[in-house]
């Protein structure tokens, strides 16, 4: 259906008290403090509303056991240099970094093995290299070999990640390398994804491979050296956010959180009533930044998405351990461990050993002092958790992560899980600080269904002068996609 015009809409009273702004940003997470920095550089007077007690969304730090740590993403992609170049303008250039080179593991059901050091979300560029052999075995090496000499038309009709992989390489590589990373960065399963949502270069590449995805693998790595496809920031991610605040306030704009939108609706003047708890805010510029979104559109009236429902995003616990644990100077898995289908020993899907990864935070904490962080929210548990158990009849312990006062046995089973996925004997005397970050609504899944609400929400805002749109729940999970649409997204308001 189309949208109501201007003239239908309800027309909301204002008063005197209402606050005037050039621009309102709707969402304070990267995303939207990115599209109102670009507006108060222009000259924009800029608001930005926040719900959270805090901005970032994401990108937000916290502090466990006196040190500065990040509560949520912890680097960035490097694709495209446009994250790189954001720091560099907020005078965070000469503190980027490179994770340490101690490669990283997945935990399988029965063992462990090391992941690919050349690969893309798992997929090998080289299927028969030790590291691969180590985790899939002879049998599953050689499958995925095959991928090396089978005809291009093989895996021509796969629709989803997991599909090509199957048909390319065979389902070990799914299950043992692709499953674990997919599900560590977007809390989905493969069979659920578009190869093109996920790795949007590799449709192409594989292409020029005549159909290899091996070959398409390497040819993305030869553009992003190993070392170079992530980087972080010296002394934590939030840093950028910190910085972000600080340069929109210091250009006239304000961030204020604590501060929930209500409403919205359209003015006669062709601007937008933004509705607030205790107060309203005029203005003619509107980034929504949110993936509530569709919501606050279809509310005003301003468009009908009724029956748009973009994906929910995964609900994903965050456990940080700071431990007395000397056993882990060596860095037993490296800078971390990915959790296979299947292993049913551990309920974390993975855990980052952050002092073994950064050199700057090994710097942060005393000697024989370790940082971890573990994650739980498998992609398709939500159902099984809800039910209290894992489907074997056992009490799952986690039927928790996603229930507030619950934070006391999920650092204990944090614990447990740490100890073995980093095989070293760890127990609740050895810690010595812990935080519990839960996050709702920050990795949407980029399933068909989300793919074509948010073109919906997309189509109705291209007739809705003034009104942009940004943010991960629109352009796809991480840095790399989110920063340069933000900017897209408040340059097309100064047209």
């Amino acid at each position: 259906m189309a949208a109501p015009s201007r003239q239908d809409r309800p027309r909301p009273e204002t008063t005197s008290d209402d606050e005037q702004w050039g621009a309102v940003v709707v969402g304070g997470g990267v995303a939207g403090l990115v599209a109102a920095r670009e507006l108060v550089h222009a000259g924009v007077p800029t608001l930005v509303l926040e719900g959270r007690d805090v901005a970032g969304g994401a990108v937000r730090g916290h502090e466990v056991a006196g040190v500065r740590l990040d509560a949520g993403a912890e680097s960035f992609a490097t694709r495209g240099g446009t994250v790189a170049a954001l720091l560099d303008e907020l005078g965070l250039g000469g503190s980027l970094c490179v994770p340490q080179t101690v490669g990283s593991w997945v935990h399988l059901p029965g063992k462990d093995g090391p992941l690919p050091r050349t690969g893309v979300l798992g997929i090998p560029a080289r299927p028969w290299a030790a590291d691969v052999r180590a985790t899939l075995g002879l049998g599953g090496a050689l499958r995925a070999s095959l991928d090396l000499v089978l005809p291009p038309f093989v895996g021509r009709d796969a629709t989803t990640l997991g599909a090509l992989v199957t048909a390319r390489m065979g389902r070990r590589v799914v299950d043992r390398l692709v499953h674990p990373i997919v599900g560590g960065v977007h809390a989905a399963d493969p069979d659920d994804l578009a190869v093109e949502a996920v790795s949007p270069g590799l449709p192409a590449a594989r292409a020029a491979a005549h159909g290899s995805l091996a070959r398409g693998v390497a040819a993305l790595r030869a553009t992003a050296p190993a070392g170079a496809a992530v980087q972080g920031v010296d002394g934590g991610m939030f840093r950028l956010v910190d910085a972000l605040v600080a340069d929109v306030e210091a250009h006239g704009g304000q961030v204020r959180t604590r501060s929930r939108v209500r409403g919205l609706a359209s003015l006669e003047d062709g601007g937008v009533r933004v509705l607030l708890d205790g107060g309203a805010a005029r203005t003619s510029r509107l980034v929504l930044a949110t993936p509530a979104a569709g919501e606050l559109l279809q509310g005003a009236h301003m468009a009908d998405l009724a029956e748009v429902r973009p994906d929910d995003g995964a609900r994903v616990t965050l456990v940080t351990l700071v431990l007395e644990a000397p056993g882990l100077d060596a860095a037993p898995r490296g800078t971390g461990v990915l959790v296979a289908p299947g292993a049913t020993d551990v309920e974390a899907k993975a855990i980052t050993h952050g002092t073994a990864k950064w050199a700057w935070l090994r710097r942060e904490v005393p000697d024989g002092q370790h940082v971890v962080r573990l994650s739980y929210g498998r992609a398709g548990a939500d159902n099984r958790q809800a039910a209290g158990g894992r489907g074997d009849g056992e009490q799952s312990p986690l039927a928790l992560p996603v229930r507030e006062g619950d934070d006391a046995a999920l650092v204990r089973q944090a614990v447990r899980d740490a100890s073995v996925l980093l095989g070293v004997p760890l127990g609740s005397e050895q810690v010595v600080g812990t935080a519990v970050v839960r996050w709702t609504q920050a990795l949407p899944r980029p399933s068909a269904a989300h793919r074509e609400a948010v073109a919906s929400v997309r189509a109705a805002v291209a007739g809705l002068p003034g009104v942009a749109v940004c943010g991960a729940w629109a352009d796809g999970n991480g840095l790399a996609s989110v920063v340069p649409a933000a900017r897209a997204a408040a340059r097309s308001l100064l047209v």
